[in-house]
């Protein structure tokens, strides 16, 4: 098995639904990161072992997503490419493609990236109007067209609007994240501290110039416009519950509805030795959970995943230097936080006979997270990715730890150390 090398990566700045990248589709956001990518390395023309995206909230004209992102990007045409996606922890996902390539030695490097367009995400219509738009198509006559057109009825022009609701349940991420904050008493003022923190680490990073070469200026913007450099607990703690009419989860210690693109470059240590690239860290190992949300808070399985993670690499959880943990919501990650902590949860449902216990806050997103930064569902993953890899590049002897929650009661971790 070889060894899988993080380069390095770039990402559009995020942008809140419904702004700046209003009319561009997933696609356009992913073609124009991964150009960039092909640009700051030098891949013009090049061909690569495979590059793997994806996108939660595509349009079903961009079925073939992937490829014709590549096509677009300046690598060479023979460049393969392919479409994964696993909700919130799809770039995730697509690393961890490349990677088991690249660790098996099918290949010597390639790209793994994501996107999500949220205020492109496309409008369906209820089955019969699609019947009967067919029916009209394939009448040849007058009499059979207006025949056609006479079985339209009002409710089949009703559009169906995109919307982040598990089929299963009928609840929307926040509602059931709401759910949680009320098992694990979490109060507003809490997750208000937490989402505040991720606000002024991102801004601090922003100002500190630790963005530079991660986020590629494009269209005007060098930051995401997420990022509420003025926001105060005061702020805050005056806006109103979204989910539920008591409930604790607001606009402002939630992830919001994002648009963006992200994507890493990998590949064998040979291969970064040979084209004169440092590489700044190793992707030690990934693991993916899944837990039946009936009876568990739906987005608490990152807390198995990263268990069986450390159980498989015989580590503790306070054995990191950096922890990068997705803020879908504030109070999502700091139920996981208290999860780890709690003798009872970690007895009976990560089959643990001590809790995996704290982790120094100071080591946690330290330069933002998802709450600040933003969160367009198919480009966390590989933004998480490259923004640890930094971390423990610039560091130099360090290892960290990656955790996203998805929908569908699954959540993804991963570990990177220093080479």
């Amino acid at each position: 098995m070889k060894l899988v090398a993080i380069l390095g990566g770039t990402r559009l700045p995020f942008c809140r639904m419904g702004t700046q990248y209003k009319n561009l589709s997933a696609l356009t956001l992913m073609t124009d990161c991964l150009a960039g990518l092909v640009k700051q390395y030098n891949l013009q023309g090049k061909k690569l072992g495979d590059v793997a995206l994806g996108a939660v909230m595509n349009h079903p004209k961009d079925w073939n997503y992937a490829r014709d992102a590549v096509l677009q990007s300046g690598l060479s045409r023979e460049t393969p490419a392919l479409n994964i996606q696993r909700a919130c922890a799809t770039s995730l996902e697509t690393t961890a493609w490349v990677a088991h390539r690249i660790a098996q030695g099918e290949i010597e490097c390639g790209i793994a990236g994501g996107s999500d367009a949220m205020s492109y995400a496309p409008l369906t219509f209820p089955h019969s109007f699609a019947q009967k738009m067919l029916s009209l198509k394939r009448a040849r006559s007058l009499w059979n067209r207006v025949k056609a057109l006479s079985h339209f009825r009002p409710k089949d022009f009703k559009p169906l609007l995109p919307s982040v609701t598990e089929a299963s349940t009928g609840k929307t991420m926040g509602q059931h994240c709401e759910l949680m904050a009320q098992t694990w008493q979490l109060t507003q003022e809490e997750q208000d501290q937490f989402a505040l923190h991720s606000h002024q680490k991102a801004d601090l990073a922003y100002q500190n110039g630790f963005y530079d070469d991660l986020v590629m200026p494009y269209l005007g913007l060098t930051r995401d416009n997420t990022v509420r450099a003025d926001s105060t607990l005061e702020k805050l703690s005056k806006l109103k519950p979204v989910f539920a009419k008591n409930g604790t989860l607001t606009a402002g210690n939630s992830s919001p509805l994002t648009d963006g693109a992200s994507c890493t470059l990998l590949s064998s240590l040979e291969w970064a030795e040979e084209h004169n690239l440092p590489v700044l860290a190793i992707l030690e190992g990934i693991q993916t959970g899944a837990i039946d949300f009936e009876q568990e808070g739906l987005l608490m399985a990152p807390a198995y995943a990263v268990s069986e993670l450390l159980k498989n690499h015989d580590l503790q959880l306070q054995d990191f230097d950096f922890y990068e943990i997705h803020e879908a919501f504030a109070a999502q990650a700091l139920c996981t936080l208290k999860a780890w902590e709690d003798p009872i949860f970690c007895k009976t449902r990560l089959n643990r006979e001590k809790p995996l216990g704290k982790i120094d806050p100071a080591k946690l997103n330290v330069t933002g997270g998802s709450v600040a930064l933003g969160h367009p569902f198919g480009a966390t993953g590989t933004r998480l990715i490259s923004t640890l890899a930094k971390h423990i590049h610039t560091k130099g002897s360090a290892r960290g730890l990656i955790s996203i929650c998805t929908g569908g009661g699954m959540g993804t971790a991963a570990i990177l150390k220093a080479i």
